[in-house]
């Protein structure tokens, strides 16, 4: 098989779209790798804090900075914009309501609650904040070590954990107690089953905020993986809760606490307590919750309807089945205004991500979008609660385009304007979109536009391109085939600065190719980073393309790896490679290949199941043998080891150590709670008992991602090692 894939041929480029060329001169600046990670200047201008203001005509505020200070700006649709608070004059009000001395440089996050008032908090105090008076009074506090912070919708309470209990705020109930968990392995409105499932967090209000649902995960019979935490002398062990696929898994169910009552009932999800429990919806009218369960096979999904009061199940709504793969539900219902009887269901149950309009009865209505491409956000209705407006992939897998669709049925309408990516909000009314729009030639527009007819009201920004005077090369987007022969597959391309193509360049090709990911978009840089500019100016040819597997482009695209990750992911990235050999300035001697996370397993997928093709690599935090990785994720793309061992088999990268040529580079954060530190360890000991040389790096106390001022650190030693290897 091995043979075989490295033997593919790649069909011709089918297409090509130029992105970005400055012309060298000499006068051009270079950039530094504390330019490609900490320069914030040499990223497309933005509106901090953009956002509509509740119960206004469709006014909109955002920040910017005046004589070298935030203040709060507020625009009309009719382009009237003005100043309505500085950061001094908030200061000032914080401290006449009783806040300590406010340092802060920045503007706080501000929360718009009504026309003429938002909220803010400081040091575990939430303040209302009346924008016409610049007056501001405190509301309630809580504690300031809090974690998992959730305002309820109308701002005047919040939920909040602490270690393993969750607690409310409110006017006059502060620090009130929802549980008294005695036990550190029980834990309440955290996010449960691993963030898995669209799951973002733990807690979730009732629309008036006189109820809150939440999570409550048992994980006493998920076994302890240590972490040490090297901050202390001596070192301290720090244990957590991580379930591994095929072992026992924690259990879950969901609670609904009662502001009025103060008490607790539990939804009575039943049996198996090993299930999924997600996409938790609250009625309208607050006497239903709604949750998708998931069976642990990930198989077999119900929409349950449960009672708020009770916890009984008051009925299944439907259910989804797949007899060849998985079910991922990844979203909540959502309620149609006025129609409290009638929500919108996202499913991929006909290939492609899609909306269905559905009655509390369980009826579906109809389908109201379809074809081949996918619903990549849903933002609001319209057209008085008779549309639903929505971002798609409708206009091609790299575009990001804004439509509205008739509940009543019929064609969707395009509302966006210009090839690119199109990210949106809606106004409360439904009748303006905030647009923020880029693509590969354009760094970032922001419009408001009318919904009714798709036209643009007036233009907020226009960022001018912040790489002006730096040396850049060209990029280009590629269209390539996979390596079954068919497949459309969507690549980025970056030749060096005073490129000459009769040169012989080295080649890095950067990859993830995993689910949920995306890589090459048409937006700015073309989804690429600064990274990638610099090592084109250090004379390298960068490329990346999206394998089957990743995100965006329907179930038989995304699902071609299930039981076997690794392999059919390699196989396209090596078509890739074919289409590099094709290209007479591509030194085929000189290639290598750097990818983190999922893209740290492909990377050492690549170094020695297809020997030879790279002489060096760079894997970071990477999944080295499955059954090590959590249950959720693992089980819904590989099945159980017990299910499927000859997946886990194939794909685990201790069975290929021996197989490495060239030159290979594993990094790893010490305190890794996403893919363990054991993977790349035990990686190096099999790698020391075949005699088997191979370079190591770690950072200590960092966890999956080195972020910070560490990641210039990081790039730096990723780019000396192809500096110097390759």
């Amino acid at each position: 098989m091995l043979h075989f894939i490295s033997r593919l041929r790649v069909l011709p480029l089918l297409a090509v779209v130029v992105l970005t060329h400055l012309p060298a001169r000499a006068q051009q600046q270079l950039l530094t790798m504390e330019d490609a990670f900490l320069n914030r200047s040499l990223q497309p201008q933005s509106l901090r804090q953009l956002s509509w203001i509740p119960g206004s005509a469709d006014d909109f505020s955002y920040l910017r900075i005046e004589g070298g200070h935030d203040e709060l700006v507020r625009g009309t649709n009719s382009g009237q914009t003005k100043a309505i608070m500085t950061l001094a004059e908030l200061s000032q009000a914080l401290q006449t309501a009783g806040a300590p001395a406010v340092k802060a440089t920045a503007f706080p996050v501000v929360t718009w609650s009504a026309a003429n008032s938002f909220q803010i908090t400081r040091a575990g105090t939430v303040y209302r904040v009346d924008a016409a008076t610049k007056q501001a009074a405190a509301l309630f506090g809580y504690a300031t070590d809090a974690e998992n912070v959730d305002l309820d919708p109308s701002g005047t309470r919040v939920a909040y954990t602490k270690d393993q209990n969750l607690y409310i705020s409110l006017a006059g109930r502060e620090n009130e107690a929802v549980t008294q968990e005695a036990t550190p392995s029980i834990v309440n409105g955290q996010a449960a089953h691993r963030s898995e499932f669209g799951i973002t967090k733990g807690t979730f209000w009732s629309s008036t905020g006189t109820k809150l649902a939440y999570y409550r995960m048992d994980q006493t019979m998920v076994t302890d993986y240590p972490l040490v935490d090297i901050s202390t002398a001596p070192a301290q062990a720090k244990p957590f809760k991580y379930p591994m696929a095929g072992d026992k898994s924690h259990e879950v169910t969901v609670g609904v606490y009662d502001l009025n009552s103060r008490k607790t009932v539990f939804l009575q999800t039943g049996e198996p307590k090993e299930q999924y429990l997600t996409n938790i919806s609250w009625s309208p009218n607050e006497k239903s919750v709604y949750v998708a369960v998931l069976n642990r096979n990930q198989d077999h999904l119900k929409l349950n309807q449960y009672d708020a009061t009770t916890g009984a199940l008051v009925k299944t709504l439907f259910e989804e089945k797949s007899d060849h793969d998985f079910v991922e539900p990844l979203h909540p219902l959502t309620f149609v205004p006025g129609h409290p009887d009638q929500f919108i269901w996202r499913s991929q149950r006909d290939g492609y991500e899609h909306l269905y309009l559905y009655s509390t009865s369980g009826k579906l209505l109809r389908q109201l979008t379809k074809g081949s491409w996918q619903i990549t956000d849903l933002l609001g209705f319209a057209d008085k609660n008779r549309e639903v407006v929505f971002q798609s992939t409708a206009a091609g897998p790299l575009q990001r385009q804004l439509y509205a669709v008739k509940l009543s049925g019929g064609k969707p309408r395009q509302l966006s304007q210009g090839q690119g990516t199109h990210t949106a909000t809606l106004s409360p009314s439904g009748t303006y979109l905030l647009d923020t729009y880029s693509s590969t030639t354009t760094p970032r527009i922001i419009r408001t536009v009318r919904v009714a007819d798709g036209k643009p009201a007036q233009t907020l920004l226009t960022a001018p391109n912040p790489l002006t005077g730096y040396q850049l090369g060209e990029t280009k987007l590629v269209t390539i085939k996979a390596a079954d022969g068919s497949t459309t597959l969507y690549g980025r391309l970056t030749t060096p600065p005073n490129f000459d193509a009769s040169k012989k360049y080295p080649t890095v090709v950067y990859l993830y190719g995993g689910p949920h990911v995306q890589l090459v978009t048409d937006s700015w840089l073309g989804g690429g980073n600064l990274w990638m500019q610099l090592m084109a100016q250090k004379g390298y040819v960068v490329f990346t393309v999206d394998s089957r597997g990743s995100g965006n482009r329907g179930s038989a695209f995304e699902r071609a790896t299930f039981r076997q990750l690794g392999t059919v992911e390699m196989a396209d990235q090596l078509a890739g490679v074919e289409y590099l050999k094709s290209l007479s300035y591509v030194d085929q001697a000189r290639m290598g290949i750097h990818g983190w996370s999922f893209g740290g397993f492909m990377t050492t997928t690549l170094m020695t199941r297809s020997p030879g093709t790279f002489k060096v690599g760079v894997g970071g935090g990477p999944v080295i043998d499955w059954r090590l990785y959590e249950i959720m994720y693992t089980e819904r793309y590989m099945d159980t080891p017990q299910q499927n061992p000859e997946g886990y088999e194939k794909a685990n990268l201790f069975n290929y150590v021996d197989k490495l040529q060239g030159k290979l580079l594993l990094i790893h954060g010490t305190v890794d709670d996403v893919v363990v530190w054991q993977h790349s360890l035990d990686y190096l000991k099999t790698a020391v008992d075949k005699g088997i040389q191979l370079d190591y790096f770690v950072y200590p106390g960092h966890p999956h991602n080195v972020g910070g001022k560490d990641r210039v650190h990081l790039y730096n030693k990723i780019t000396q090692y192809f500096d110097e290897k390759l």
